[in-house]
């Protein structure tokens, strides 16, 4: 994995985020409106680049937010991002808007995590899947990664585990990099160093993977699904993720709302046969 180049200057940092994004001076320099030169200089410290140069170039070269403010500091200038609790007074719209979304979606799972899978939201939906997890995966901070393939979490009950665990595992790892994260990468090892159960284990409950049960008639699904068992029956939903577009806020730009789209009609009527 690329890493990021060392060094106190806004320079060397500069040229690590251009490195992770595989461009050449001259291709930054084109999509920024500069010259590659300029870009040399910036990045070998001949050159102190202007605020708005700054944000300019973390802009084409797709630095997260958090980093942004990191870049401006070390090029000598204010962070320009707040970093706002979620439980601010000036954050009551948003948790409001967040909420209806949850609400909204029941009786299908829905949540909302921070960069690092820290759940800070979730819905009945979710919920219900969670309803007899042992405590210690339940308390603060419930993180979704670790409640998903945990041997005592969810992963016992998940009938395409290998597969679903492959897919997670793949998403953190396009994420750590295009943004360092020392939270994420830590929630990383601590999942992957999970032992993958196997079929025929005692945990499990049923056929897994590609072992079809008795009278189920295949399902043409559009996405890879996650399959999961809930009091006998088995579940199947397609994960969507949403982020605000344009964000001005370490912390919102950092919120994702995951919701669990039911992928076939018998997951549909079971989850409908539970609402009230």
């Amino acid at each position: 994995m690329t890493t990021v180049a060392s060094g106190t200057g806004v320079g060397p940092l500069l040229r690590g985020w251009r490195e992770r994004r595989r461009l050449s001076q001259l291709e930054l320099a084109l999509r920024a409106g500069s010259s590659a030169r300029h870009i040399s200089f910036v990045e070998t410290g001949r050159s102190r680049p202007s605020e708005d140069m700054v944000l300019r170039l973390a802009e084409h070269l797709d630095v997260p937010v958090r980093e942004r403010n990191s870049l401006l500091l070390a090029a000598g200038y204010a962070p320009r991002y707040a970093e706002t609790p979620l439980g601010d007074p000036a954050m009551v719209a948003l948790r409001e808007g967040m909420e209806q979304l949850l609400n909204g979606y029941e009786p299908y799972p829905a949540l909302i995590v921070d960069a690092a899978y820290n759940v800070l939201a979730a819905n009945r939906g979710i919920a219900m899947l969670l309803d007899s997890l042992p405590e210690h995966l339940l308390a603060p901070p419930l993180n979704a990664m670790r409640i998903t393939l945990h041997p005592e979490g969810l992963a016992p009950r998940i009938r395409n585990l290998r597969q679903w665990r492959a897919h997670l595992l793949a998403q953190m790892e396009r994420q750590i990099a295009l943004a360092r994260s020392d939270a994420l990468r830590a929630v990383y090892d601590e999942v992957a160093a999970y032992p993958l159960l196997e079929a025929g284990d005692d945990a499990h409950t049923g056929p897994r993977e590609d072992e079809s049960e008795a009278g189920e008639t295949p399902f043409p699904y559009f996405a890879l699904p996650l399959r999961i068992e809930h009091e006998g029956h088995v579940l199947s939903f397609v994960s969507s993720i949403s982020t605000f577009n344009t964000p001005m806020d370490v912390t919102v730009a950092e919120l994702a709302i995951e919701t669990l789209l039911p992928a076939d009609p018998a997951t549909v009527k079971y989850l409908q046969s539970l609402t009230p």
